[in-house]
């Protein structure tokens, strides 16, 4: 048996782990502490929240509708899922052995390719609201 501990029995066979049972407050602080580490090991967390920030401010100066508020906040609240979704694979990714690396390096590309998706899905509908937000103050 390694130094490290083994999950398996000397025969091959899974030990059953039995973990105690979390209480929602203490979920709701690994969530708060999982959020941290999302932002903190990203760097293009801090890109996308600065443009969801800049988003909010244009929705202020612009006075946005509620439902084009809403639909703002979802898409900035996308892009931003998507990033720590990003950043939870690559840190699995991280955690392999380079056998597995090389197996399964495609993930990356994948995480990051829906960030992309959700990052030009918010910038088309920011668009849409804001550009036409601007006609409309220039033209009257």
């Amino acid at each position: 048996m390694d130094r490290n501990f083994s999950t398996t029995t000397d025969w091959g066979e899974p030990i059953a782990i039995r973990r105690p049972p979390r209480r929602w407050q203490n979920k709701f602080g690994e969530a708060i502490r999982g959020m941290k580490r999302g932002i903190r090991g990203q760097s293009s967390f801090f890109v996308h929240f600065f443009f969801g920030i800049l988003a909010v401010a244009c929705a202020i100066a612009f006075d946005c509708s509620l439902i084009e508020w809403c639909i703002l906040i979802l898409c900035i609240g996308g892009v931003l899922v998507a990033e720590m979704f990003n950043s939870a694979i690559e840190t699995l990714f991280r955690g392999l052995d380079e056998a597995a690396r090389n197996r399964h390096y495609h993930c990356l590309d994948i995480a990051a390719g829906a960030v992309l998706v959700a990052s030009m899905t918010a910038l088309a509908v920011g668009a849409i609201i804001f550009i036409s937000r601007f006609v409309k103050l220039v033209g009257a």
